[in-house]
């Protein structure tokens, strides 16, 4: 069995039969796992990060897995920005990053109030071209700061904002499909948070409630999360990658074990590819998500 159903509903987003299949392993290590995965539509690939062994891996149908880049300042989390360039969270530079057309990179973002940042684990960019980002303290990294924080940085990387420090672990984030919500999960207290956003780019604190606790006690936390365009939210989680009606029913989970992140692809952004610690992996789905990058120019 690939799939345990947990509520009706489940299979209007997924065949409960659809087989999970294992594209590649081999990956990470005991001080990193596989990780940040992203489809890159126009080339027809996946791009996601090996932390331990430092490089940018590249899957593609006919040739699969190679070598994009190395080194990597050990980066976690990638996604897309409005233009298309990558971003990703440097864990070893303790910085946000894109990369520009000519190869040259930009700093989004490595420092708050001249504060050097903690290691950026995840990113997501808005339709507005503003970048959310978690920052939490891991690997014992010597902190500045005093606090686990939740960021936005402007459009034009003129302001950074702190928009949450009370998390323990804060990792995935991602948005509804209509931008009103902002998603973000704590691997350490095992829980969604889900935020109302205000026009300018703000989480309402007010808002701030749990919107999934997970409980259960196989092996896996919540780490990456997504979207579809029907507004449920994919996160891995004990057992799997967690599928949760947007009114925070679970759903199913798709059982890849420990799971580490996830990312929508294919040409209609139908299939859910995903990591573990040392594996690449795949299944079909009968919904779409939310394309990257959001807001193309």
């Amino acid at each position: 069995m690939s799939i345990a159903q947990h509520a009706p509903g489940l299979e209007r987003l997924v065949d409960p039969n659809q087989q999970i299949e294992e594209l590649a392993d081999g990956f990470g290590g005991d001080m990193g796992p596989a990780e940040g995965p992203v489809w890159w539509r126009e080339g027809g690939y996946l791009l996601f990060s090996d932390i331990h062994n430092n490089r940018r891996m590249k899957w593609a149908l006919d040739e699969g897995v190679s070598l994009f880049h190395t080194p990597t300042n050990r980066a976690n989390g990638l996604t897309r920005d409005r233009a298309g360039r990558l971003v990703a969270c440097e864990h070893d530079a303790r910085r946000v990053t894109r990369v520009e057309a000519d190869g040259s990179i930009t700093v989004i973002a490595n420092r708050y109030h001249d504060r050097r940042l903690n290691r950026p684990n995840d990113v997501a960019v808005k339709s507005d071209g503003s970048i959310y980002f978690t920052d939490p303290m891991t690997f014992n990294v010597d902190s500045a700061l005093d606090f686990c924080g939740v960021y936005r940085v402007s459009p034009d990387l003129g302001s950074i904002h702190a928009l949450a420090r009370d998390f323990v672990l804060p990792n995935g984030l991602c948005f509804s499909p209509d931008e009103r919500l902002l998603y973000v999960n704590d691997t350490r207290r095992r829980h969604i948070r889900a935020f109302d956003m205000e026009a300018n780019g703000l989480p309402a604190m007010a808002s701030d409630r749990v919107f999934c606790q997970m409980s259960d006690e196989q092996p896996g936390n919540p780490d990456g999360m997504k979207c579809d365009v029907a507004g449920n939210v994919y996160c891995t989680g004990p057992g799997g990658i967690w599928i949760l009606a947007a009114n925070g029913t679970h759903l199913g989970t798709i059982l890849t074990g420990a799971t580490t992140n996830l990312t929508w692809g294919d040409a209609d952004w139908s299939t859910l590819y995903y990591t573990t610690r040392h594996t690449l992996g795949r299944i079909r789905m009968r919904i779409a998500g939310i394309p990257v990058p959001r807001g193309a120019v």
